[in-house]
């Protein structure tokens, strides 16, 4: 996809997301992994509505941390734009993913261009379902995300609803899609789908990308992990 002319104060790169409502997330599949089990970095492509691709998204972290702390590990990922251009890093901490620790919870830093923090997603205390904060870069709550109790389908998608920032409105969601019973069963290769509002600011845009991966590396590496 040609690279277009973004509005006044676009941060390079996420021109893109201004014409769009909806991403499309699909993992690469990695042989090595699939067949023995020893985990890779994560390497994504991110695409519209069409099949485009936007970006692709390569995660950075050692081999120690990856197959010692497995969903848990904290990691770096550039994303990077058609012409290899950084235009997002994300920074995922390490912490504790545990009811029992409310001080300690998962978030994830968003910047764009890296460097430059735009917004967080931030973990929020619950006992039962899943729940995030979508803040901006001066820690205002823009969005919300519920989660299901179960984040366990066969057959079926797992839904996490955007909402607004009071939580009375769904304005989009998260989807982990069903990607087949072979892949799902040898393999931690996802596909997620993310809706949000056309106007939606386009640094929360890349914020709700940014929530995309944490919600991958928390929920679904270590069901695959476990299948393989």
């Amino acid at each position: 996809m040609n690279l277009p002319q973004g509005p006044v104060n676009c941060p390079p790169g996420l021109a893109y997301l201004t014409m769009i409502d909806q991403l499309l997330v699909h993992q690469k599949v990695e042989l090595l992994e699939a067949f023995t089990g020893f985990e890779t970095k994560n390497k994504f492509t991110v695409k519209n509505s069409l099949g485009q691709k936007l970006y692709y998204a390569v995660e950075d972290s050692d081999c120690c941390t990856r197959n010692c702390c497995g969903p848990m590990r904290p990691f770096d990922m550039r994303i990077l734009d058609n012409f290899r251009n950084e235009v997002i890093h994300l920074h995922r901490p390490l912490a504790c993913d545990s009811c029992c620790f409310p001080c300690c919870l998962q978030s994830m830093e968003v910047s764009a261009p890296p460097g430059n923090l735009v917004g967080t997603v931030e973990q929020d205390w619950s006992l039962c379902c899943p729940s995030f904060s979508i803040k901006n870069q001066n820690g205002d709550t823009v969005l919300k995300i519920d989660g299901p109790c179960c984040t366990f389908s066969f057959c079926g998608d797992v839904e996490f609803k955007v909402m607004s920032a009071d939580g009375s409105t769904e304005v989009g969601r998260i989807s982990k899609q069903w990607s087949g019973l072979a892949r799902e069963m040898f393999t931690d290769s996802d596909f997620f789908g993310i809706t949000f509002p056309m106007d939606l600011d386009v640094r929360m845009k890349a914020v709700m990308l940014g929530a995309c991966f944490l919600i991958d590396a928390m929920f679904f590496e270590d069901q695959n992990h476990n299948n393989n």
